[in-house]
């Protein structure tokens, strides 16, 4: 990594964890300089704005997400396999990138347009891609649920809570999370047994 690039990644970190602890809104420039070393004006030749910082931070995430969901999906053929790993996927995220988790949520009245229209295509992309789980697996006679969307919303608020209670150095493993909200997943959707 270069010097520029390892200093915009201080950056990006830097507003990350002022903006979860602070709010979007209480955060200043000059904060996230501060916790860098960076006065005012030299800030600017690494990133443009707060708002460009914010941005950055959604817009990984949900591209992150995108991907782990993908690869999860293209694992298996099997409806039931693809929704548990795409679960898995989902809470392990969340377990890993709690504050980006929580600045995504929290944070997503404070982007301006187009950004805000952008990040919601996005996560209205990676909520289709769980409720076409849910859909595939009820048309295969997998699934019994009266709302796919309602299911896909159940499955995604899951995974998003996550992100506010679990520690790394907690009482359950980031595996037996993973595994267990899976099963919760696979029942919400009334997951025919295996034999």
């Amino acid at each position: 990594m270069t010097v520029s690039g390892s200093r915009t990644e201080g950056i990006r970190a830097a507003a990350l964890d002022l903006f979860t602890r602070l709010g979007y809104g209480a955060t200043t420039m000059a904060d996230i300089g501060a916790a860098v070393g960076i006065r005012g004006p030299s800030l600017y030749k690494h990133v443009a704005s707060k708002q460009d910082l914010l941005v950055q931070i959604m817009t990984d995430t949900m591209d992150n997400l995108l991907a782990l969901h993908r690869v999860a999906v293209d694992s298996s053929s099997d409806p039931t396999e693809r929704l548990r790993r795409a679960t898995e996927a989902h809470v392990r995220y969340h377990a890993r990138h709690r504050q980006e988790a929580f600045v995504g949520n929290r944070e997503i009245r404070s982007l301006t347009e187009p950004h805000r229209t952008k990040i919601l295509a996005r996560r209205a992309e990676y909520e289709a891609g769980f409720r076409d789980l849910v859909t595939e697996g009820v048309a295969a006679g997998c699934f019994r649920v009266a709302s796919a969307r309602l299911a896909s919303y159940a499955i995604l608020d899951l995974g998003m809570g996550v992100a506010t209670w679990f520690r790394d150095d907690g009482e359950l493993t980031e595996d037996t999370v993973a595994w267990q909200y899976g099963e919760f997943a696979l029942s919400m959707v009334g997951a025919t047994p295996r034999s």
